[in-house]
């Protein structure tokens, strides 16, 4: 099992995140190349909380093609384009995620690869072999 913690002596995290997690020795790692907030059809929606919906839903379904769910995420990093997109993607986050807390890593962005996308999603995953 992968030991997610905390430690004494620094900061608490400011949201449902950890500090350190610890992937044991034989499990596999699964790295989830930067998810946008595509449809299955490729379109891009304008908005930005569906465009973080899917990037979530995206990570997910990666996770799943290879046996794996939320609870085998070991870190995740978010590109947010404007910080008034941070609401929405810290909603669908928290309905992604639950009450699993990955290292995790947020970072406001002046862009993305294309303009009209707002979010990006980034993950690695770990699961015994």
């Amino acid at each position: 099992m992968m030991k997610r913690f905390n430690p004494a002596g620094i900061a608490p995290p400011l949201s449902n995140y950890s500090h350190g997690v610890v992937v044991p020795e034989g499990w596999r790692e699964l790295h989830v190349s930067g998810q946008i907030g595509a449809e299955p059809d490729g379109t891009v929606p304008d908005d930005p909380a569906r465009q973080a919906e899917l990037c979530f839903a995206n990570v997910m379904a990666v996770l799943a093609a290879e046996g794996m769910t939320v609870e085998n995420l070991v870190s995740v990093t978010t590109y947010v384009v404007g910080e008034e997109n941070l609401p929405a993607v810290r909603a669908a986050r928290i309905a992604a995620l639950g009450d699993v807390a990955p290292a995790s890593t947020l970072v406001f962005v002046v862009a993305l690869a294309t303009p009209v996308l707002k979010v990006e999603v980034q993950a690695i995953a770990a699961s015994v072999i």
